[in-house]
């Protein structure tokens, strides 16, 4: 069981909600039913959650499958913190109003870069293996 993997998954588990909830507030607010209504604010809101969905899911997914395979608890610690934190980054830096944010760059580089490392090292673990 990759029970460390486990916290992560469950502490953003609970983040899925923090960034969720604000795009269904503010739709129900604006009482548009589908789609964005063209309100710039309801569609970052979206697209903080999509942006989540994308991306958050797969990173757990790597990140859990080099725990099964006996990578130590201190990368996991790592990788997942650092996904943790850069995705509170980036659904705090993604704003209507400009692309041009630290937290969200910081953010997106964070998420992009535990996605590469965990699938560089899941190829190599595979690549490591006998046959």
């Amino acid at each position: 069981m990759p029970i460390t993997t486990a916290l992560y998954a469950g502490l953003l588990g609970l983040m899925a909600f923090g960034v969720a909830f604000p795009a269904g507030r503010l739709r129900g607010r604006l009482n548009v039913p589908v789609g964005d209504g063209g309100n710039p604010e309801l569609l970052c809101a979206m697209r903080r959650h999509a942006n989540f969905v994308e991306w958050v899911p797969l990173a757990l997914i790597l990140i859990a499958l080099l725990e099964l395979n006996g990578v130590s608890t201190t990368v996991i610690h790592v990788l997942g913190a650092v996904l943790v934190v850069s995705r509170i980054a980036h659904a705090v830096g993604l704003r209507p109003d400009t692309i041009k944010s630290v937290p969200r760059l910081l953010g997106a580089t964070g998420t992009v870069l535990v996605t590469v490392v965990a699938s560089v090292w899941l190829i190599l673990l595979y690549l490591r293996h006998p046959a």
